[in-house]
Parts: structure tokens; C-alpha cells; sequence
């Protein structure tokens, strides 16, 4: 993705600096600008070392800018952030035998799969705004809440509840 987007936003760049010179007769120097930005570019790479200018990933339980594929048993992770990006959250072998487990996802200009085994007793509220919500008995498109329980959910047995706020992205649930 990284790689990616700096072409593609160099080659925009470029065609827009030739659609702007051939319609509007302006003389904008593309060859020129091109250098600079990638000098400035080279330049922020050095200060910055081994910051990666494009492709940003903070962390097990926050994807910025990026792709990510986050094992979702570990205890210390009840929430995960998806932020302009997107994420592949796997709960398919979450351990209940300690009681229920409470997980919070957040998706912010992002896409979120989250992968759920079908044995598991979950029950998940979902909200909506300018995104869409897909769960296998109803979909949640632009504003609203959602609400989805497995088969198996039962209040009084160990399960997992989840709550995601969706803001201009999706969320989808995958039963395996």
C-alpha cells in the first residue's frame, strides 16, 4: 500500500500539472515540482530515520493508514481502532472459559472484517454514521444501529459482546 499510494499520488500529481498547462495555458512547472517534492520527501526520510511516511501502523490494537491482521484472544486488547485503513480482526478461537469477554471496535474512514467462529455465543451493537454495517441477518447502511445474536447467545452462558461505532466505513461480519 505504501509504494502504491506514493505513485499514485506522483502520477496525479503529474497529469494534473499537464492538464492544467494544455487547458488553461499556465505554465506550471511539473518536471520541476516533481523533484522537489521528492527531494523534500528524501529529506523528511532522513530526519526521521526509519519512519515510514506512508504506511503507518501504531500498535497490535490500532491500524492507521495501513492493513492489519490482529489475532483477537489476547487479554490486553478489548479495543481495536481502524483508522483510515483496514483491519482483519480474528475471534475465532477466543477463549470463554473465564466468563464473557466485552471487546469495543472503533472504524474511522476504515473497513473492518471481523471473523467469528460459529459455536461462539456473540451478541454485537453496531453504530452507524455515513458507513454501512453487515451482519449475517441484516445490513445497516448510512445512519442507524444494528443489532445481531448467534443461534447460541444466551444472556446467563459465557459469551462475547461487542460494540463498534462506524464512522464513513464498514464493518462486516464473517461467520466461519
Amino acid at each position: 500500500m505504501g509504494a502504491g499510494l506514493f505513485w499514485g499520488i506522483l502520477l496525479i500529481l503529474i497529469g494534473l500539472g499537464i492538464v492544467i498547462r494544455v487547458v488553461f495555458n499556465i505554465n506550471f512547472p511539473v518536471v520541476k515540482f516533481v523533484i522537489a517534492f521528492f527531494f523534500i520527501l528524501i529529506g523528511i526520510k532522513i530526519l526521521f530515520g526509519s519512519f515510514n511516511f506512508w504506511h503507518c501502523n501504531s500498535g497490535g490494537d490500532t491500524t492507521i493508514f495501513s492493513e492489519s491482521n490482529i489475532d483477537g484472544q489476547k487479554e490486553e486488547f478489548k479495543e481495536y481502532n481502524v483508522i483510515f485503513g483496514s483491519s482483519v480482526i480474528d475471534l475465532r478461537n477466543i477463549d470463554l472459559t473465564e466468563g464473557s469477554k466485552e471487546i469495543v471496535i472503533n472504524s474511522i474512514f476504515g473497513s473492518t472484517v471481523l471473523k467469528i467462529d460459529k459455536e461462539t455465543p456473540v451478541k454485537i451493537k453496531s453504530d452507524v454514521v455515513f458507513a454501512s454495517s453487515k451482519m449475517p441477518n441484516e445490513e445497516v447502511s448510512a445512519f442507524g444501529n444494528g443489532r445481531y445474536e448467534s443461534d447460541n447467545f444466551n444472556r446467563d452462558t459465557n459469551h462475547v459482546y461487542i460494540k463498534a461505532d462506524i464512522v464513513f466505513g464498514e464493518l462486516k461480519l464473517k461467520v466461519y
